[in-house]
C-alpha cells in the first residue's frame, strides 16, 4: 500500500469529470486500497479518485459506527461508477469538510435519502439506499467525480470565506510558488488504452 498525495483546491484535476471505469483488474484494486489507506491516514471518511489525480469514477469511504457496547465497526469500501437513481425531497443540514480543503467545515444542505447504483471492484452491479450521514458522504464523493466541490453548495458568504481561507492555506504551504514542480501522478483515465 502506498500513501498518495491529496490534491488541494486550486489543482485543476478537482474540477474535471472522471471517466467510467472499464477495467476491473488488479490495478483498480490496488488504487482503491491505496486510496483507502490515504483517506484513513488523513482522518477522512471519503476520498474520490480525482482528489489523488486519477480521473476514474471511483471513490472510497469508511464511516465508524459505535455500538451500544462501545465497540466500533467500520462501514465502507470502494464504489465504482456510481449513478444517482433517486433522492428525497426532504433535506438534511450538516457541516461538511473535504480533504482537498484542509481544516474547513461549512454547512451544506443535502437530500436526506438517496438510492444509488454502482459497481464493486469486481465489476458486479449493486443498488443501495442510504440516508443521513451515509447519504451525505456518498453525495459529496459523487460530486467530486463530476468536478463539483462542496464549496459550490455553500451560501455566498460562506463560499467567499472558504475560498479566502484556502487561498491563504495554499500561500502558507507554498503550493503556488512558480518554481514548484507539478505534483506527480499524471491524470490516469478510466478508459482502455489502445
Amino acid at each position: 500500500m502506498a500513501q498518495m498525495e491529496i490534491r488541494i483546491f486550486g489543482d485543476p484535476v478537482l474540477r474535471q469529470r472522471a471517466h467510467d471505469v472499464q477495467d476491473f483488474d488488479g490495478r483498480l484494486a490496488t488504487l482503491a486500497q491505496d486510496m483507502l489507506e490515504t483517506m484513513r491516514l488523513a482522518d477522512g471518511v471519503g476520498l474520490a479518485a480525482n482528489q489523488v489525480g486519477v480521473l476514474k469514477r471511483l471513490f472510497t469511504w469508511e464511516v465508524p459506527i459505535e455500538g451500544e457496547d462501545g465497540d466500533v465497526t467500520r462501514h465502507g469500501g470502494a464504489v465504482v461508477n456510481p449513478t444517482l437513481i433517486d433522492s428525497s425531497e426532504e433535506l438534511q443540514d450538516g457541516d461538511e469538510g473535504c480533504l482537498s480543503f484542509p481544516g474547513l467545515f461549512y454547512p451544506v444542505q443535502r437530500p436526506l435519502r438517496v438510492e444509488v447504483s454502482y459497481q464493486d471492484l469486481a465489476g458486479d452491479d449493486h443498488t443501495v439506499q442510504l440516508e443521513d450521514f451515509f447519504a451525505r458522504v456518498w453525495l459529496h464523493e459523487m460530486d467530486h467525480l463530476n468536478g463539483i466541490l462542496f464549496v459550490d453548495h455553500l451560501a455566498k458568504h460562506d463560499r467567499r470565506a472558504a475560498l479566502r481561507a484556502i487561498r491563504e492555506y495554499r500561500l502558507e504551504q507554498g503550493l503556488d510558488e512558480p518554481d514548484k514542480p507539478a505534483p506527480p501522478g499524471n491524470l490516469l483515465l478510466g478508459r482502455r488504452s489502445r
